[in-house]
């Protein structure tokens, strides 16, 4: 990784190159435009990112399944509001305003699905790679990979050391992390903290 100013000796390799800039100064860390001030960080860490094949999979066939459901029980209360209807005799004008109505209905229902289709074979070819996640002491969470598991953590040693020595101004370079859909990856290890010490909790 590309070092333009001091850092720790810790520091990632200088043959590491990416396409965004992750910069510490005085008060503040930069991920790119997005700025985080230090006194809110509260954990910065690597991890695995590992796409959730089979989750993606049944969120997928449920989604088709509710989307199908509801289509099909639209069109029967359809066919029978338009059977009811005295108007749907003769010029048809009832039926036509209902059907109409459904085969929007259906084709909105067949974009949605392919639209899932295309997300869960994007999931599914996706393979797991590695990422640095920087959690503040809200809700924000930036995160941000490299080729190697190795360099992300030498950049978590080098964030550290600058965060500890405020008069350090380090900048690195790393790469977005481009994902299909949040909800269908696994971010690592939830540590859930309640009260004071000693009532802490993992979740994997």
């Amino acid at each position: 990784m590309r070092r333009t100013a001091t850092a720790p000796p810790a520091g990632p390799p200088a043959s590491t190159r990416g396409d965004l800039d992750l910069r510490v100064t005085k008060h503040v860390l930069w991920v790119g435009h997005a700025a985080y001030p230090i006194r809110n960080i509260a954990r910065v860490f690597t991890f695995e990112l590992r796409p959730r094949y089979w989750m993606a999979a049944l969120r997928f066939f449920r989604r088709v399944g509710i989307t199908l459901a509801a289509l099909i029980t639209l069109t029967i209360i359809d066919s029978l509001a338009t059977s009811a209807d005295p108007n749907s005799t003769g010029d048809g004008t009832g039926q036509s305003s209902l059907s109409g109505w459904m085969v929007f209905l259906w084709i909105m229902g067949v974009v949605a699905i392919i639209a899932w289709a295309v997300q869960l074979v994007q999931v599914l070819t996706e393979k797991p790679h590695p990422a640095l996640a920087i959690e503040t002491s809200g809700p924000s969470t930036a995160m941000v990979t490299l080729p190697e598991r190795r360099e992300l953590d030498q950049l978590v040693d080098a964030l550290v050391g600058a965060i500890e020595n405020p008069g350090r101004e380090v900048i690195y370079q790393v790469n977005r992390l481009q994902i299909s859909s949040p909800t269908n990856y696994y971010y690592g290890d939830v540590v859930n903290m309640y009260g004071g010490g000693g009532n802490t909790g993992m979740m994997k």
